[in-house]
């Protein structure tokens, strides 16, 4: 049995509260409407690496069961005021495919209800209406698709269970067509002149005139997959993390758990580490032949010439890459998550995202703890900059104690200022590493629309869970991921602008 599972509990499951905002479905969803089905609830949140986790596995289940009497419904408690807003959960719900109805848990009400703690947490309800098995953390398919087989015997058994599928009528929430789709980060060649982006849900990388916004080539993005070659044989999974050294991009593949390596003199691709298949906890001091690490969630590259660090973001730690000795090791972090200064082995992160290395500082946006962090490599120890906790978020800039960040995922550094995508509050911060306080540079405050692509206007509005900035000669590029789009700040000018992208290649 999976790890925090509770055995058969055979209570009544407690109600959807009426008036609940529902998604991805044409009309809201009962108990009593869904009588005869087994019925799979996953309380989930949209920032939470473990939930993005379970999708796949329920997508797995969705497909397998789709002729039986089962039903999958998400439940979004979100941990995040931002999160609570619906739009942005729809956002959510565009970017990971889910083809599942999703109720809105306003409040935490159904949370509450049914005694969750953790996120993500399954409940299984058998075909009348008992809660059989609440399960806290992660699953694989195998496991849960035991759990369901079970209640669908015990329903069967019992006489409650029905002979068709649940009559869900689904509306489907759809991407929007643009020539990017949900882009993660960018890195530049070292003139400036052009850059990389993850085109994530494209599954591609584009190379970019930083100028003029022509697209000069890609890599992937003829499907989902993992396969190397050339730009047009290559496959991604939801890439994140790109960092432009030299002749070459290395790329965080992130769903396929795997790094990456763009020629691009020979336009070709091939993998560094992983096998493709998300790893577990791997303790501090094992190292791996890096093609045979599981690895798990990489979502941000930094480098010294000699080593990659690597936010991998799905065990809470920073790995370690030798670009010479193709060995692979957690470098950062003992794997619980939380915030926890201190020597490297005893450090704690807490879903770690993006990434800057500044001579011997490793600046570190560890995203669920709504923090920066600083690892230094000379002495070997980690400490904070800004966050509290892994409830404590807000949007505040002042001094470093008391600045409030809300899971941000991206950031850079220009001498003395760190620049931070504070994804969240759809907002830009920086901080002054001398004076050791914050600014909001553009503010997310009352200004954060969706902008239409290629509308001129959009320049005027403010940014939407931008997952990304860079700076290159005096201005901020930013990934504005749920606008899908690229923005540019002007430091001097003080003027957001939108790169329009033009096909080129």
């Amino acid at each position: 049995m999976p790890t925090g599972i509770m055995g058969l509990i055979t209570r009544k499951a407690p109600q959807f509260p009426e008036g609940a905002t529902w998604l991805n479905v044409g009309s809201p969803l009962s108990l009593s409407k869904l009588a005869g089905s087994v019925v799979v609830l996953d309380f989930w949140t949209y920032c939470c690496i473990n939930c993005m986790h379970m999708l796949p596995v329920l997508a797995k289940i969705e497909e397998k069961y789709k002729s039986l009497p089962v039903a999958v419904i998400g439940i979004h408690s979100a941990k995040y005021e931002n999160e609570a807003d619906p739009n942005n959960i729809r956002e959510a719900i565009s970017r990971y495919g889910i083809g599942h109805p999703v109720m809105v848990d306003g409040g935490m009400k159904l949370w509450r209800q049914y005694g969750i703690s953790a996120w993500p947490t399954i409940v299984i309800i058998s075909a009348r209406g008992d809660v059989d098995y609440k399960i806290g953390g992660e699953l694989t398919f195998e496991q849960l698709d035991g759990l369901v087989a079970d209640s669908l015997a015990k329903s069967k058994e019992m006489g409650s269970l029905g002979s068709k599928p649940p009559a869900i009528r689904s509306k489907l929430i759809k991407p929007r067509a643009a020539t990017l789709s949900y882009p993660g980060k960018l890195s530049f060649c070292a003139d400036g002149s052009m850059f990389a982006i993850s085109d994530s849900n494209h599954n591609r990388v584009l190379i970019i005139d930083s100028a003029t916004g022509k697209i000069l080539s890609r890599a992937g993005g003829a499907g989902i997959g993992m396969s190397d070659g050339s730009f047009s044989q290559a496959r991604f999974y939801r890439p994140q993390g790109v960092l432009w050294r030299g002749n070459s991009i290395y790329v965080a593949d992130t769903e396929n758990h795997a790094i990456r390596i763009i020629d691009v003199s020979e336009q070709t691709v091939h993998t560094l580490a992983g096998t493709g298949e998300k790893g577990f906890y791997i303790g501090y001091g094992s190292v791996h032949e890096a093609k045979e690490a599981a690895l798990n969630s990489p979502w941000d590259i930094a480098s010294d010439g000699k080593s990659l660090f690597i936010a991998m973001a799905g065990l809470h730690q920073i790995w370690r890459y030798g670009i010479d000795d193709e060995l692979i090791e957690p470098f950062a972090g003992n794997g619980r998550e939380d915030i926890t200064d201190g020597e490297l082995q005893e450090a704690e992160f807490a879903q770690p995202s993006g990434l800057w290395l500044q001579g011997q500082e490793l600046y570190v946006a560890d995203s669920e703890t709504s923090s920066i962090r600083s690892v230094s490599i000379k002495d070997g120890y980690v400490g904070t900059l800004v966050g509290k906790g892994l409830f404590t978020f807000g949007d505040k800039s002042g001094s470093l104690p008391d600045t409030l960040l809300q899971h941000p995922l991206g950031l850079c550094a220009s001498e003395s200022t760190l620049y931070i995508a504070d994804t969240y509050n759809s907002s830009i911060k920086a901080i002054n590493l001398k004076k050791k306080e914050s600014e909001t540079v553009i503010s997310g405050k009352g200004k954060k629309a969706m902008c239409k692509i290629d509308d001129p206007k959009c320049d005027t509005l403010g940014l939407f869970e931008p997952n990304d900035v860079k700076i290159n000669e005096n201005v901020l590029y930013i990934v504005d991921t749920n606008n899908h789009l690229i923005r540019t700040f002007s430091l001097k000018g003080m003027l957001l602008n939108t790169l329009k992208l033009n096909e080129g290649v």
